[in-house]
């Protein structure tokens, strides 16, 4: 596998798990974006949310990734608000296979247990549904595979992802 893989969707939805799985399977290096963002700013994602606003996190969560080139081929897992960012997609199109792990909101709210604990990039009064709604189209729109993940284990989406990009 010469290409990146970039793994984009819902906080939740196993972007991190599935990118460390698939990047063993496919002998590839793994990046999470979220650890590199916190590494570079020397915070955490809640507190870079609390102390720059949702407005100012996503600026800062679109310039890191626009510039994420990893040395070797990597499995990239994002964040979910990654698709916020037009640079930080069109980047990530150019240089991986974009591939959306897709859930169902019942099952994205089983998971997710507190948003703001998690560092989720909710808008002021936004629920969870109202932020998978807004998010669902651009996922869609950004993905050269997606990947329906309900009712499955991280083994059988690994190798899901692997036979598609096996083609």
């Amino acid at each position: 596998m010469e290409k990146n893989i970039v793994l984009i969707g819902m906080p939740g939805a196993g972007k991190s798990t599935v990118g460390v799985v698939l990047a063993k399977r496919l002998g590839l290096d793994f990046v999470d974006s979220d650890l590199v963002i916190q590494q570079q700013e020397g915070k955490l994602l809640h507190q870079l949310i609390t102390e720059q606003g949702l407005d100012g996190f996503l600026e800062t969560e679109n310039r890191i990734n626009a510039a994420l080139t990893p040395k070797l081929p990597s499995v990239i897992a994002t964040g979910g608000s990654v698709i916020y960012g037009r640079e930080a997609m069109e980047h990530f199109s150019q240089i991986a296979a974009v591939i959306y792990l897709k859930l169902t909101l019942s099952t994205l709210k089983t998971r997710l247990g507190d948003l703001n604990e998690r560092g989720v990039a909710l808008k002021e009064g936004q629920t969870l549904e109202s932020l998978y709604e807004e998010r669902i189209p651009l996922y869609q729109h950004y993905a050269e595979i997606t990947i329906n993940c309900e009712g499955k284990e991280i083994r059988e989406i690994v190798e899901e992802i692997a036979s598609e990009l096996l083609r």
